[in-house]
């Protein structure tokens, strides 16, 4: 046993109200600049729909992921090292700027200089990459403007998969919305693809980043990606792709995308695996078996033989305990609510997703029933196999069952809930009826209806014992190139993020600063939660009560004047957030950097697991 340690994260579909709030607050934190204007590091997609880029999960198009050979052993669907080799200057597999869309802006200029005219300016959209007049025909969520019609979800790679019957009929039963990320697997196939090895695997907490340094910009990361996750910047002829947000998860912050949602479906926690299992893991023959075999692969926190091992492989005790408060822990395992996205692709995922009730609900209550009584629900799950083929299909390569149970599961305890919210005695026999007891399914109920910030995000900070020569200057981060997102001046990450101001360096304690404001009770001091401002007894003379600092002996700045120095202070107890690069990452003892394959990622052309 081999234990590694995980991010990862959980998105409850039926929660998702396509707001698309992540996808604008990630687009300003890290793809607001040159070169990225048409990548999207979490977007939003309507289902049935193309997806972005188009037609993204047509593998046999884009072959993306791994399969396995007629030995049975895993290799990447785009071929062996040595078709890769061949095809390293010009790999046909990926999709154009058309399969995404050509980014553009407005003439604003023509608005505010035209002259007097009897007809009104008009703003023509114009192309960012030419600059020349261009229509819009594509965008990221071009699915969701138009509703999913027949016209686009003609070419839904996942719809054609499923029953005629569901062609048919499912414009008038469901549409719900999907958010993707990158999904950091355990066995990545952008990893094993790069024969730069500029994409690796972090040691510490599994996260996948691109070294910027090493990247060629040879691009077989983007076909090797079954997402289409990875994007190429045009302009500095280099791979990115998402970061989870790895300086603001090293103290214990969530990522942008989770800290903005507005429906509050985004959960993150800690999971430990077996190293050693993926690579049977991801070979098992039977698609429809392959979320068990990841399920497998994952451990129990609280088993003392776990714990043992982890703490013998270098995992601090605190993420360990971390771990064992996991929501995304509880959703896979415990409650086996989460599923992960396209188990066939074999990359192992660890974003994993809750499907969605709602359109079974829906479907209910257009036949005139009680929509929230159990028997009906039931029966609607049975009965209607729309949308749970075309769900399954997402999820579980096509098998209907763990669908249905998930269903089922949620179906009761809306049920359940509803009695006891309702004032009336609740019927064990719902939850018994789906495995559970009744504490099972109100802890069910609390994590996913009305669990606090702390509940919903358990993210343990990183140690200074795990970083390897840390460094205090922006021009060591090798998110810091031209272009970048850098990590010096201020961004959205707080003071020290951002590239507005090169020379400062790069210090994690504002990331626990930003920390301490984002979580504080109040807007002086974040440690005296008992300070509170009303402006509502404000009579609107002189400064209302709390609003600022008191003056004290220290200067005009008063104590709240010392919170960087007292910041500066804590430097043994900080993590400076590691360079997407070679150097080892990983916790004191755990051996060196386990290469572009990663830890338990990269089997076949990238590594063994």
């Amino acid at each position: 046993m081999r234990v590694m340690a995980q991010m990862a994260m959980v998105m409850n579909l039926d929660k998702c109200i396509g707001c698309h709030t992540c996808s604008v607050t990630c687009k300003q934190a890290w793809t607001n600049r040159a070169g990225t204007e048409y990548v999207w590091f979490n977007n939003v997609e309507t289902r049935p729909g193309q997806g972005y880029p188009r037609t993204y999960e047509d593998q046999d198009r884009w072959e993306g992921g791994w399969t396995l050979n007629r030995r049975g052993r895993l290799q990447l669907k785009a071929g062996g090292r040595v078709k890769n080799l061949l095809t390293i200057f010009a790999s046909p597999k990926q999709p154009s700027i058309d399969e995404y869309y050509e980014p553009w802006t407005y003439d604003y200029e023509n608005l505010t200089n035209a002259p007097l005219q009897e007809h009104s300016p008009v703003a023509r959209p114009k192309s960012l990459l030419s600059g020349e007049d261009m229509a819009v025909r594509w965008s990221a969520n071009w699915d969701d403007d138009l509703g999913g019609g027949p016209v686009l979800t003609a070419r839904d790679p996942v719809l054609r998969k499923v029953s005629e019957q569901v062609k048919l009929e499912f414009e008038q039963t469901f549409m719900f919305y999907l958010p993707r990320i990158c999904e950091h697997c355990l066995n990545p196939s952008c990893a094993a693809s790069c024969p730069s090895g500029a994409i690796y695997k972090r040691t510490e907490d599994g996260i996948v980043l691109v070294d910027q340094d090493k990247c060629r910009g040879w691009r077989k990361c983007v076909t090797g990606c079954p997402y289409k996750k990875v994007y190429f910047n045009h302009r500095t002829g280099k791979a990115e792709k998402c970061t989870f947000c790895f300086p603001r998860v090293e103290v214990g912050l969530p990522t942008v995308c989770s800290e903005t949602c507005v429906g509050r479906l985004r959960y993150i926690g800690l999971v430990l695996y077996d190293a050693d299992r993926v690579l049977e893991a991801a070979s098992e023959p039977d698609e429809r078996k392959l979320l068990a075999a990841q399920r497998r692969v994952l451990l129990d926190p609280r088993d003392p033989e776990v714990v043992r091992e982890a703490e013998r492989a270098g995992i601090p005790r605190d993420w360990v305990e971390a771990a064992q408060r996991s929501p995304v822990w509880r959703l896979i395992h415990d409650y086996e609510l989460a599923l992960p996205l396209h188990p066939e692709y074999r990359t192992m995922p660890m974003v994993w997703y809750i499907p969605p009730l709602s359109p079974v609900v829906d479907a209910v209550q257009d036949t005139g029933e009680d929509a929230e009584d159990a028997g009906n629900l039931f029966a609607a799950i049975e009965a209607l196999r729309i949308p749970v083929e075309y769900l399954a299909e997402l999820f579980t390569a096509g098998d209907t069952a763990p669908v249905t149970a998930v269903l089922r599961r949620m179906a009761a305890m809306r049920s359940y809930m509803r009695d006891l919210n309702m004032g009336r005695t609740p019927d064990p026999s719902i939850p018994a009826g789906v495995g559970m007891d009744e504490a099972s399914m109100q802890e069910m109920y609390r994590l996913l209806a009305i669990a606090k910030y702390d509940e919903r995000y358990v993210i343990p900070a990183a140690h200074a014992e795990q970083a390897h020569g840390l460094e205090e200057l922006a021009t060591e981060c090798s998110l810091d190139y031209e272009g970048g997102p850098g990590m010096g001046g201020s961004g959205p990450f707080g003071e020290g993020s951002g590239g507005a101001f090169r020379n400062d360096p790069v210090a994690v304690e504002n990331f626990h600063m930003l920390k301490q404001r984002q979580t504080a009770d109040t807007v002086t001091d974040p440690g005296e939660k008992r300070a509170r401002v009303n402006l509502l007894n404000w009579d609107g003379k002189g400064a209302p009560a709390g609003l600022f600092p008191p003056r004290g002996d220290d200067g005009p700045g008063g104590p709240g004047a010392s919170g960087a120095a007292e910041a500066q202070s804590t430097g043994s107890e900080i993590v400076q957030p590691r360079p997407a690069g070679g150097e080892p990452g990983g916790p004191a003892g755990a051996g060196p950097d386990p290469g572009p394959g990663g830890p338990g990622g990269g089997a076949g052309q990238g590594g063994t697991p």
